[in-house]
């Protein structure tokens, strides 16, 4: 656990700063279709062990669920549209000079990068499902994100937007704030988040160690 301010913020990029549901309900045409379709795609992507390419299994999810293929070259032509949560930016203004700067995101290295550069700052590194050759919770990802910024985990803290999440860093050992912005349920045998919040306005305060 971190005792003063940490060396580095690794964050998830999806979910934790970037409002991908609404983009995936929106392509879907609905929430319900669009809550089904990201959850096959988690599950597919929680079971394929090895790194099997990002933009297949969201197909292969988008099919499983009912919507047509195209659903996935729709949602890849709008990534772009990927917008960042209220605060996310605010968040990250506040951080940078003051410490490294990471991400650790499920995705292909190309996506991966441009949905990176909805946010404007500069990323010290960008690990990607691609890169690591599996994805999260694997603990390999996080691994590879803390040994490209040269800090140990017990000098990193993590940034969460899904609770699967909790499992790959309570492995690797990285302090975790779960940023629950659409109040998932936490996975079943999930470790709990060291703070679960809605929004990002605590972690600022969480990381300099004015809450717990």
């Amino acid at each position: 656990m971190t005792t003063t301010f940490p060396k580095a913020v690794l964050f998830d990029l999806l979910t934790a700063l970037l409002d991908s549901w609404t983009l995936w309900n929106d392509v879907a045409g609905s929430a319900e279709r669009g809550r089904a379709w990201r959850a096959e795609y988690l599950r597919l992507t929680y079971g394929c062990g090895a790194y099997v390419p990002y933009e297949q299994l969201v197909r292969e999810a988008a099919v499983a669920t009912g919507l047509p293929e195209s659903a996935a070259d729709a949602l890849e032509a709008r990534w772009l549209e990927l917008p960042p949560w209220s605060g996310a930016q605010a968040a990250l203004d506040a951080l940078a000079g003051r410490t490294k700067l990471g991400v650790v995101t499920n995705c292909s290295i190309r996506l991966g990068r441009q949905a990176a550069s909805r946010l404007q700052v500069h990323w010290d590194c960008i690990v990607t499902a691609e890169e690591a050759g599996c994805y999260k919770p694997d603990p390999r990802p996080y691994r590879q994100a803390l040994a490209a910024l040269g800090v140990a985990p017990g000098e990193a803290d993590f940034v969460a937007g899904s609770g699967y999440d909790l499992f790959g860093t309570s492995a690797v050992g990285l302090r975790t704030y779960w940023h629950n912005r659409v109040g998932l349920a936490r996975p079943e045998g999930a470790p709990k988040a060291a703070l679960e919040r809605p929004t990002l306005d605590d972690l600022l305060p969480w990381l300099e160690g004015r809450l717990s």
